[in-house]
């Protein structure tokens, strides 16, 4: 298959990741052509110093984008959709900083999204078995049956609902309403592969192998990953007051 010319970026949301971020800069412009776009909460550690730094080495390739303070991980790739929305980008995606996310498979969800004529594709640590590498017996448990209701209750062909490693096409990006996402939080990632299903995109997965972080401290807890869960019967009761055939229409003209 004939690869498009198409242009693509990379958004890695940070904070405190000083320990990560240089690392996984070079290695995914090693693995792939796409740009990176850190968006950094103001971290404390001087995580934006050190991006800031690489830039020199990597001018019109590497960007950041310095927010004051932890204002959510929704509100962050919000701010980095609009970002690349503006600079006409072809394939936006989401991976996180901490080598979670193999830089090596950013192009497998881009090739499977040409080969499958997909609008998105989920890093899937659940399509085929369970493919989670580190994790506490009680936090994959937590998420494997946390994906099971979330596709329950609101019905969308995705086994790995809370999957944050994902490509959209910034044809889905510029048809969703940035305006109604109502989660800042990891549910952030459950209501945008619903926003993409109820607006009639094809989402694909494309089995990864999630390996947890090894360098830095993990931003994940109980308490996030309730609120997701628990989020979801207001998401699926706030669908129902949504004409989601006219909202695909008004926002993709």
């Amino acid at each position: 298959m004939e690869l498009k010319n198409d242009k693509k970026i990379i958004i890695i949301p940070t904070y405190n990741e000083k320990e990560n971020i240089e690392k996984i800069i070079r290695k995914t412009f090693t693995v792939t052509d796409s740009d990176i776009l850190v968006i950094d909460d103001g971290s404390p550690d001087g995580t934006a110093n050190i991006v800031k730094t690489l830039m020199e080495e990597f001018p019109n390739k590497l960007f950041i984008e310095e927010r004051t303070g932890k204002l959510g991980l929704g509100t962050a790739y919000i701010h980095g959709f609009k970002w690349t929305l503006a600079r006409n980008y072809n394939y936006v995606f989401e991976m996180d900083a901490d080598f979670s996310h193999n830089p090596e498979d950013v192009e497998r969800l881009y090739t499977a999204i040409l080969e499958e004529n997909a609008d998105a594709a989920v890093g899937s640590r659940y399509s085929h078995g369970v493919n989670v590498i580190n994790w506490p017996m009680s936090r994959l448990l937590m998420s494997y049956y946390g994906s099971m209701y979330v596709r329950f209750i609101l019905g969308i062909p995705v086994k790995d609902t809370t999957a944050g490693f994902i490509c959209y096409s910034t044809k889905v990006l510029k048809t969703i309403d940035f305006s109604k996402i109502k989660h800042v939080g990891y549910g952030f990632q459950i209501e945008m592969k619903f926003n993409t299903y109820k607006l009639g995109f094809k989402i694909i997965e494309v089995p990864i192998i999630f390996k947890d972080r090894t360098l830095g401290t993990s931003k994940m807890s109980a308490g996030i990953f309730k609120e997701a869960i628990f989020g979801v019967i207001g998401l699926k009761w706030r669908s129902f007051c949504r004409n989601w055939k006219k909202e695909r229409e008004r926002h993709s003209t």
